[in-house]
């Protein structure tokens, strides 16, 4: 009769269905086995990709991705789901963009464009003008206004492909998108043309936040992908003087309200103590937002799914937040924080997935030695699972604006190396997300905030 038993609880345990809380090692096994073995995640990122697609803050997609949520939340019997709204700009592309060059030695010549979110349009006839090539603000500054102005200005310097990080490559670049157009405008250009910002080489241009400033002259900013940018630097050496004419139609609006949306399973010990994870639910338009941020919209939203299949009742309440607008103004995150500081809610630690549906390698955790410590003894729990160290470092963008109150921001950090083929470009599609890899990210957060939730970080 004993053989008995313990072969009914071993097939319950290999099952997933039962399973003793007492031992984290098995809790966490069947987590893992959970995710792997399903597909519910993937087809909610399916569904949010080819039933959605791009979804800017403040566009109609993005109200109905805020509506999907609301309703895939709903329907999992969570204790609490509501909507938390937020003002967000209004950004519209408009019409296709076109841009080529005129040359004398080589011809005409079109080029793979797309306008930086928040730029002006140049008007239904387009701009057309000299181009001048530099790779940096120095560079630009020493020409002068009596080179620059009137000219179109193209900043062509490349990522460098040197860091192991993908991410440090691309913010050895991004600053010619952020910024470009106010230093070119200073000195009398009236338009910019950016090498896309990523370490990618590719045919799509990869779009992003650009920025003004209120005291210089606004100029119409568009990216050219990254083989368009050699292709164009060649062409700058054939013919210095070639024309180069670009056309965008993009405009904004005025302000619309939006939300975030937020679902809660409530602590059987600590309700009012919150271990919150999260991701960004908006998107940029030219692409379906798949791996930015649609695999962290879905990881967030699989951790509480694999808590109610597996019936692990967290002590502390677990809430999953879809912020809305990382990409333009964090308006979401900003709001969510608000409110939190406002309410004075007591949060244990918040875990932001923003890298990407790839396989997880780690924890980054925004936190005093203290508590990075704490959890580093948590690694030969998680080490099986390839999961290799929790360490000191950043967070993510939207759970950044939390920092001030005193409690870790920890970032799912996943392996980086295809990131940017698919960031902020039209090749951020489903097609580029593999299913174990977004589950396995899925898995990661749900362990960790097992282990935060039964054993604190103090």
């Amino acid at each position: 009769m004993r053989i008995k038993i313990l072969l009914a609880l071993l097939i319950l345990v290999i099952s997933g269905k039962v399973i003793s809380q007492s031992d984290d090692s098995l809790i966490i096994r069947n987590i893992y086995s959970e995710a792997l073995t399903s597909s519910i995640s993937y087809e909610n990122l399916r569904y949010l990709c080819k039933n959605i697609g791009g979804r800017i803050c403040g566009s109609p997609q993005s109200e109905i991705a805020i509506d999907w949520v609301k309703n895939v939340l709903k329907d999992m019997n969570l204790d609490n789901v509501y909507l938390q709204e937020c003002r967000v700009k209004q950004w519209v592309r408009g019409e296709k963009e076109i841009s080529y060059i005129n040359s004398s030695t080589s011809g005409k010549y079109y080029f793979n464009c797309c306008a930086l979110g928040m730029s002006i349009g140049t008007g239904e006839d387009g701009i057309s003008a000299n181009v001048i090539e530099v790779k940096s603000f120095d560079e630009l500054k020493s020409l002068g206004r009596e080179k620059v102005g009137g000219k179109i200005v193209f900043f062509s310097r490349a990522a460098d492909q040197r860091f192991i990080n993908t991410g440090s490559g691309y913010g050895s670049a991004v600053d010619q998108r952020v910024h470009g157009a106010i230093e070119a405008a200073k000195l009398g250009a009236i338009g910019v043309v950016i090498r896309s910002a990523t370490v990618a080489f590719d045919s799509f241009p990869h779009t992003g936040i650009m920025r003004y400033e209120d005291s210089t002259k606004r100029i119409p900013a568009i990216a050219i992908s990254t083989k368009d940018a050699e292709r164009l630097s060649n062409f700058l050496k054939n013919d210095p003087s070639l024309n180069f004419y670009f056309r965008t139609t993009c405009i904004e609006n005025p302000e619309v309200k939006s939300y975030n949306v937020i679902g809660e399973i409530k602590g059987s010990e600590f309700p009012e103590e919150i271990i919150l994870v999260g991701g960004h639910l908006d998107s940029w338009d030219t692409g379906e937002g798949a791996h930015d941020d649609g695999a962290g919209i879905v990881q967030g939203i699989e951790v509480l799914r694999l808590y109610k299949e597996l019936n692990i009742k967290p002590k502390h309440t677990i809430r999953f937040v879809a912020y809305m607008d990382e990409e333009i103004a964090q308006r979401g995150a900003r709001k969510y924080a608000e409110i939190v500081k406002s309410m004075n809610e007591k949060h244990i630690a918040a875990i932001e997935s923003d890298g990407g549906g790839f396989t997880p390698t780690g924890f980054s955790i925004d936190a005093s030695d203290t508590v990075v410590s704490v959890m580093q003894k948590w690694l030969r729990i998680l080490r099986p699972y390839d999961l290799f160290f929790i360490e000191k470092g950043g967070s993510g963008v939207d759970v950044w604006f939390l920092k001030d109150q005193g409690f870790p921001l920890i970032g799912l950090d996943v392996d980086s190396q295809r990131y940017f083929d698919s960031h902020h470009s039209p090749n951020d599609v489903f097609e580029k997300v593999n299913r174990r890899e977004l589950q396995l990210g899925s898995a990661a957060m749900a362990s960790l905030i097992y282990l935060i939730d039964e054993y604190g970080l103090k």
